[in-house]
């Protein structure tokens, strides 16, 4: 570990992960307890990404009621607050054991039969609050790399990449594409979420809940370049105590197509579709809707146009 992770800027934050640490030793059922109180605080502390959620919300599900959707915003809350508290059981709880008593993971043979093709594997997810669960299930199939945004703070990059590292995960930073290339060269497993906003080269606009959308079309150019199938997945909290169930679904077929908006389009589906199973675990403080022109709407100004409600 360098030592300026040391620094008293970084005392706040090791005291964090310390504080996750012993919450980890809670049983399940009291940690996702404690994790919709949290998210109840959290709803009201951090009101930009409130705002954010409330208007996604308005965006995505124009055909519930204003009361119904901030019924469905508390819930979303209270989802984010069990995620946090997830973290912990995911890098400190969870020895197989453990894991196999509450994640029921279905089509672990659709990803094995990839692999044996030599090729690897591209992994499909979207951004639900249940991510860092869903990474500890699949890496109980294979060893996985992982795309993501290294995080500012040290301290968090360099626990992220301890703890998931520890059972058999490896963070591949989102822009290196010549890393993620030569991880399917190497027969492996690459998980990735290409469903938030993207705006850099190669992005292109794409409804999301019917609505055009700046996007990361990059899966259809690594799937033709590489061969590697792509296989959707998807992981959802089941109610209560009772665990999660993960989906790794067949690989696409006739994927790519020579379009890629539409094969973008096409796993966006499948994303609106889970939505429907669980509308409360997506990440809805996200601020997705963002164009590549200057007349896209600002959507989340103050002067954002809001959708009429039926």
């Amino acid at each position: 570990m360098r030592l300026r992770l040391l620094a008293p800027r970084y005392w706040l934050t090791w005291i964090g992960l310390g504080l996750l640490r012993l919450l980890a030793f809670l049983p399940f059922g009291a940690l996702v307890r404690v994790g919709r109180g949290l998210g109840v605080l959290l709803r009201y502390l951090a009101l930009g990404f409130t705002r954010t959620a409330r208007r996604n919300l308005e965006l995505c599900m124009p055909q519930l009621s204003p009361d119904a959707r901030e019924r469905l915003l508390k819930e979303h809350f209270a989802s984010l607050g069990v995620a946090l508290l997830e973290i912990p059981f995911a890098w400190w709880s969870a020895p197989p054991e453990r894991i196999a008593k509450l994640v029921r993971l279905e089509g672990a043979e659709h990803l094995r039969a990839a692999l044996a093709q030599g090729r690897g594997a591209i992994v499909l997810t979207a951004h639900f609050t249940s991510m860092e669960m869903a990474g500890r299930a699949l890496v109980t199939v294979t060893p996985a790399g992982f795309l993501y945004r290294p995080p500012k703070n040290e301290v968090i990059a360099y626990a992220l990449e301890r703890f998931r590292a520890a059972f058999g995960a490896h963070g591949i930073p989102r822009d290196d594409i010549r890393a993620f290339i030569s991880a399917l060269r190497h027969n492996e497993c690459v998980w990735y979420a290409p469903d938030q906003s993207y705006r850099k080269k190669g992005a292109e606009m794409v409804p999301l809940f019917g609505i055009p959308a700046a996007s990361n079309t990059l899966t259809s150019r690594l799937a033709r370049v590489t061969g590697a199938p792509v296989l959707p997945y998807f992981f959802r909290r089941l109610p209560g105590a009772e665990g999660w169930l993960g989906v790794i679904h067949p690989p696409l077929e006739n994927f790519p197509s020579d379009c890629a908006v539409a094969d973008t389009a096409r796993f966006y589906a499948m994303i609106e579709a889970q939505v429907q199973v669980v509308p409360e675990q997506y990440l809805w403080i996200h601020r997705r809707f963002k164009g590549l022109s200057a007349d896209y709407p600002d959507y989340y100004g103050r002067q954002a146009p809001r959708q009429s409600t039926p």
